[in-house]
């Protein structure tokens, strides 16, 4: 609890002591109505202070309002009457401290909750001069800096790790409990936390562009961006709360002038105007205008602790009605990086021919011969090669240790006269000619997330109607891709201007209510991440076209972060809609039973604050995700 919970608390305990005191002590009179009034003020001086300033101010209808004039009311009615109950009035305002009460302890520790998951704003960086280390602001850190980060500081500035090995804890920014390994040469990102060895990263963005500062950015915003549903509550209350007081104010004249000018019977003017402010106390319209945003806020917070960014509750309630979801293939289904994944047809070790393709591309940056070199797995010793000619379109032919060596497609064999074998297996395809005889070849392909099956097959648990694949690779390789994942439709070989058409067309076909998500890597993807219903991106945290197109960034590569962050959305509309349907309905009930006369100011008590507390405590059931 902070400063101004625990004087309330006080107050509370207070208030509630003395009443009780006051219960068993025989006075009467003045004397009576003085405790009581000083009980009250005890309890209520903010409220009725509150609802002064805003008579002065000209905002006159809000909960101070309805809940000064309720008490106040019932106080001056127990003097008009004499009858010297002054209890309801307080135990009014008491319950309605304590809720008041509960209800900031509850956005308080939803606040601190989402604060702790996303603690990771940096304080300091170390640069080191003359072989000390020295804190500075992050901010003053410029590119190409070397800064020293020690076991267990923050990583303060995105970069690449120039000396030193540790385990990182990326918590924070992706949801994952295990530590990632990280060496020399491997980009960080800042926001994580460096658990082991001494590190040195060269600054490769200023603070301003980090990681951290974009998530931090990406959650301070979040709150501006309000769902259809938040836009209803606020109009509602802002009907609503003049209204009920209007019709109080009826309740209170109407019926004793009926009485008393028509059926000419007894005004009956105390108990009128005891169902009146019966009738305020119930209307108060807390349980709505604070259970909603909450919901919300804590709904955008879990999804913040699964590694799931999301822009505004407006997003979360699209994504709950995402029926249909469209991705890219390459960096988004698949790893986005060639590897090798067989050798086939081969005359000689599946090992020897690896290295000799291995050395015979060494002198290549061709991403097909980066992975010959990561597949053979060993250093490459150049010096056992010569005579290399790289020949473009066809491959590259070299004599490894004196021996005649031709690595490429099908047209580099048939240019050295040597008759290649065709793979059965879709991918490309590398032949091998070891001293003009063919040696084999090796295949080499884009391979399939871990997750990205299972993430297909859940999405369908969660109600996407259709699952769509589009990319720019051949058709052979993409509708083999779609037929491992059991993505229902698949287009390919499509330009980045060809996929927006398509989520256009696709976007054409579906109803008003139903919503099409688009996932990409965010580096591509961009005009089709602003054209889709809601676009995600995914790991993309490093592209800042990927932040500003999407509406929804994952922190990781993992495709069941989609479906985490369905789910979560989904969650959030679910007990948003509880909220809404169960304090509405409480109040109709309670505001009807009020004003005929059945419903006393206790009922009125548990139409606002059991309503609020119980509304809140659903609430927050959004900050906490069931893991997959």
């Amino acid at each position: 609890m902070n400063k101004k919970q625990k004087k309330m608390l006080a107050r509370i305990i207070i208030a509630a002591v003395l009443l009780i005191v006051l219960h068993f002590v025989p006075i009467t009179g003045i004397p009576r109505f003085i405790c009581y009034l000083a009980v009250y003020l005890v309890i209520g001086y903010d409220i009725v202070k509150k609802a002064f300033k805003g008579i002065k101010n000209g905002q006159v209808f809000d909960e101070n309002f309805l809940m000064a004039i309720a008490t106040i009311g019932a106080f001056a009615l127990a003097v008009y009457e004499k009858s010297g109950d002054y209890n309801e009035s307080i135990a009014v305002m008491l319950f309605y401290q304590i809720g008041e009460l509960f209800q900031s302890y509850a956005v308080g520790k939803s606040r601190r909750n989402i604060t702790e998951l996303m603690d990771i704003r940096p304080d300091y960086a170390n640069i080191e001069n003359d072989g000390k280390l020295e804190k500075v602001d992050p901010d003053e850190v410029e590119v190409g800096s070397v800064i020293v980060v020690q076991p267990g500081e923050k990583v303060p500035i995105d970069g690449v790790i120039v000396e030193g090995n540790s385990s990182l804890n990326t918590s924070a920014l992706t949801g994952e409990s295990l530590p990632r390994s990280a060496k020399a040469g491997d980009e960080i990102i800042s926001g994580c936390i460096n658990m082991t060895g001494v590190l040195k990263i060269k600054t490769t963005k200023e603070f301003d562009e980090s990681t951290v500062s974009k998530i931090l950015e990406l959650i301070e915003e979040s709150s501006s961006r309000k769902s259809r549903s938040e836009n209803f509550i606020s109009k509602f209350a802002h009907y609503y709360t003049p209204a009920v007081c209007y019709g109080a104010l009826a309740l209170a004249i109407l019926p004793p002038l009926v009485n008393l000018v028509l059926l000419h019977d007894p005004a009956m003017w105390g108990q009128w105007i005891y169902r009146a402010l019966t009738f305020l106390v119930i209307s108060c319209p807390c349980a709505l205008v604070i259970s909603i945003p909450l919901g919300f806020f804590a709904g955008i917070g879990g999804a913040s602790n699964a590694g799931v960014l999301v822009k505004g509750s407006n997003y979360l309630e699209t994504l709950a009605r995402t029926k249909y979801v469209v991705f890219d293939k390459t960096g988004t289904l698949t790893k986005g990086v060639f590897e090798v994944v067989g050798v086939h047809h081969n005359t000689m070790e599946e090992k020897k021919i690896l290295e000799y393709a291995a050395l015979a591309e060494s002198f290549s940056s061709h991403p097909i011969s980066r992975s010959l070199k990561t597949a053979y797995g060993k250093e490459i010793d150049q010096k056992r090669v010569t005579d290399v000619k790289e020949i473009s379109g066809n491959g590259v032919t070299a004599k490894v240790d004196g021996i005649s060596v031709a690595v490429g497609n099908t047209k580099l064999m048939k240019r050295i006269g040597v008759e290649a074998v065709e793979c059965h297996q879709v991918g490309t395809v590398i032949h091998v000619a070891i001293d003009g005889a063919y040696a084999g070849h090796i295949l080499i392909s884009d391979v399939l997330k871990p997750t990205s099956k299972e993430a297909i097959v859940n999405l369908k648990k969660n109600g996407i109607k259709e699952t769509v694949m589009l990319t720019g690779d051949i058709d052979k390789v993409a509708q083999q891709v779609a037929g491992e994942l059991g993505v229902d439709r698949v287009y390919s070989e499509l330009l980045p201007a060809d996929k927006v058409s398509k989520v256009e067309e696709l976007l054409a076909k579906k109803t008003e209510k139903e919503k099409l998500a688009f996932v990409g890597d965010g580096i591509n993807d961009a005009p089709v991440l602003s054209r889709a219903d809601i676009g995600i991106a995914m790991g993309a945290m490093g592209s800042d076209a990927a932040i500003e197109a999407a509406d929804v960034v994952l922190m990781d590569d993992d495709p069941m972060k989609i479906v985490k962050a369905i789910r979560i959305a989904k969650k959030c509309m679910r007990i948003v809609y509880e909220n809404i349907y169960f304090a509405i309905g409480i109040k109709v009930i309670c505001l009807i039973l009020g004003a005929v006369g059945i419903a006393n100011m206790w009922v009125a008590i548990f139409a606002d604050v059991g309503v609020m507390i119980i509304a809140v405590l659903n609430a927050i059931r959004t900050l906490f995700v069931k893991k997959l």
